[in-house]
């Protein structure tokens, strides 16, 4: 595996984002420091673009959050307007020692707030993580 910086990640990382075709996705927390590879890899396999002002529920949120943008639990809570009950957020955080890092600890404690547990982590990208959020099974209908 090269250490190259280079443009898009690798086809696995949008497989471990469950992310397919024909599915509705919503993004939050677009910023110019997103990892564009990451996004384009994403609308490659939507063929379409992501979900802006969603009339029908989505299947999946993507945001981008870092430690400056605010309160995390109240982005998780707006994260869920559109999501479907049995939807799932994907909560993309700058990696340990890049700056806007969230610390695991509030990264809970939002989680929770919001009503949501976390499923897994993935690994996407050089400089962020994926973190999978999911209603708690008695949540959802």
């Amino acid at each position: 595996m090269s250490t190259a910086p280079g443009p898009a990640p690798v086809p696995s990382a949008v497989a471990a984002l469950g992310i397919t075709q024909g599915l509705a996705v919503q993004e939050l927390g677009w910023d110019s420091d997103v990892d564009e590879g990451l996004r384009s890899a994403v609308l490659d396999v939507l063929g379409e673009d992501f979900v802006y002002e969603a009339i029908e529920a989505v299947d999946v949120v993507l945001l981008w959050w870092r430690d400056e943008d605010g309160d995390l639990g109240d982005g998780l809570v707006d994260a869920l307007t559109d999501l479907t009950d049995r939807g799932h957020v994907w909560l993309f955080t700058p990696r340990i020692g890049r700056e806007g890092h969230v610390d695991p600890a509030d990264l809970s404690e939002a989680a929770l707030t919001a009503g949501l547990a976390m499923a897994n982590t993935a690994s996407v990208s050089r400089t962020w993580e994926a973190h999978k959020l999911v209603r708690p099974k008695g949540g959802r209908r």
